[in-house]
């Protein structure tokens, strides 16, 4: 049984809500990634199909999406042209890093980047065969990921108001 439709669960993750004075609770991450400002991972209780579920959220900003995106095609071109080439994923804690193979891997981010092949929008995708609750991956133009804009969004999600931005954006790292 899935235990983020379970009425217990839900019932402890509303007092903990409420405890934060907020309409969501962050889960607290091995890596860090809540610290970033650009990605958030919490949970919140919503309905779904009539029935309150506990819904499990990361959302991210649309520039960490899109970086993530020229990243991994910026790895698959590397992996091609070097065979011996390690995915930064894949790395062992002993590395030793290849100054010069860095150095093409950063060329060929910047060179997808010029080429603005990869483009972005605002998006909300839910997985409801998830292991807790119902799933969702988040996108949204913002600069940062912060308490007003994740409350906004649980407010506007659950009130069924969500707008999302069409528009398809391209960023590039020497903005940053």
């Amino acid at each position: 049984m899935n235990e983020g439709f379970d009425p217990i669960e839900i019932a402890e993750l509303k007092k903990e809500c409420e405890q934060e004075g907020q309409n969501y609770v962050i889960v607290e991450d091995e890596d860090g990634m809540n610290d970033s400002g650009e990605f958030a991972h919490f949970q919140f209780v919503g309905n779904y199909e009539g029935k309150e579920v506990i819904y499990d959220a990361v959302m991210g900003t649309l520039r960490l999406n899109h970086s993530s995106l020229v990243f991994e095609e910026a790895e698959i071109r590397m992996k091609k042209a070097y065979p011996n080439y390690i995915e930064i994923e894949r790395r062992k804690p002993n590395y030793k890093v290849d100054e010069e193979m860095e150095l093409m891997l950063e060329e060929i981010i910047e060179e997808l980047e010029e080429e603005e092949d990869f483009k972005v929008s605002e998006f909300v995708e839910v997985e409801t065969d998830f292991e807790y609750g119902i799933g969702l991956d988040i996108a949204l133009n913002v600069e940062e990921i912060d308490n007003e804009v994740i409350t906004k969004f649980v407010n506007d999600f659950n009130a069924g108001t969500l707008k999302l931005d069409p528009t398809l954006y391209s960023f590039s790292s020497l903005e940053e």
